[in-house]
C-alpha cells in the first residue's frame, strides 16, 4: 500500500490499529517512533543493479499503556516526514518488533492496518539455473464430457 492510500484511510478511521499476520493486534499503545525514506541500492544474482524505494515505519511498543496514537497526529508526523525527507509516495514497509524485527507489507481491512507477511525471492530466475514452476493442470474425467475412446473404435 502506497503512503498515500494510508493518508487517506487515516481520514477515515476513529482509531489507528495494526493487526498481525497471526490476528493477534499491536497492543493499543504502540509508538510510531520512525517515518521514513528507505532507499535499497544492490546487484541481484543475475548482475543486473537495482534500486528500490520504500517509506518506513517502525511501530514500538513501551509499558505506558494509557499511550494511543489519534489517526490525525499519525498524519501530522507523516506530512512532516515528507516534509523534511522529500518523501515521495511509495509503498510502506512497516517494521515491527515480535520475536525478532519483522518487516511487513500493510494491507486494510475496513478497520485494521493489516501487517502483511513479506517473501524473499529470486530477481534473476532466467539466469540463475532456477526452473520455471510448471503450470499445474486438471485432468477431467473424459468419461463425462463424452469424448471416450473405446477398444476398436478407431479413435486412436
Amino acid at each position: 500500500m502506497k503512503l498515500s492510500q494510508i493518508k487517506a484511510l487515516l481520514k477515515t478511521v476513529a482509531t489507528v490499529s495494526f493487526k498481525l499476520p497471526n490476528g493477534e493486534l499491536v497492543p493499543a499503545h504502540f509508538h510510531v517512533t520512525e517515518v521514513g525514506k528507505i532507499t535499497k541500492n544492490f546487484i541481484d544474482c543475475g548482475g543486473t543493479i537495482r534500486n528500490e524505494a520504500l517509506v518506513g515505519f517502525q511501530l514500538w511498543t513501551a509499558n505506558d499503556t494509557e499511550h494511543s496514537l489519534k489517526p490525525q497526529k499519525l498524519i501530522d508526523i507523516i506530512e512532516l516526514s515528507e516534509k523534511k525527507l522529500q518523501i515521495e509516495d511509495h509503498e510502506v514497509e512497516v517494521e515491527f518488533q515480535d520475536t525478532t524485527i519483522g518487516k511487513y507489507a500493510i494491507g486494510f481491512d475496513g478497520t485494521h492496518f493489516l501487517l502483511l507477511n513479506k517473501l524473499s525471492d529470486c530477481l534473476a530466475k532466467d539466469k540463475c539455473g532456477i526452473p520455471e514452476e510448471k503450470q499445474k493442470i486438471q485432468l477431467v474425467d473424459l468419461s463425462q464430457t463424452g469424448n471416450t475412446c473405446t477398444p476398436g473404435g478407431g479413435c486412436c
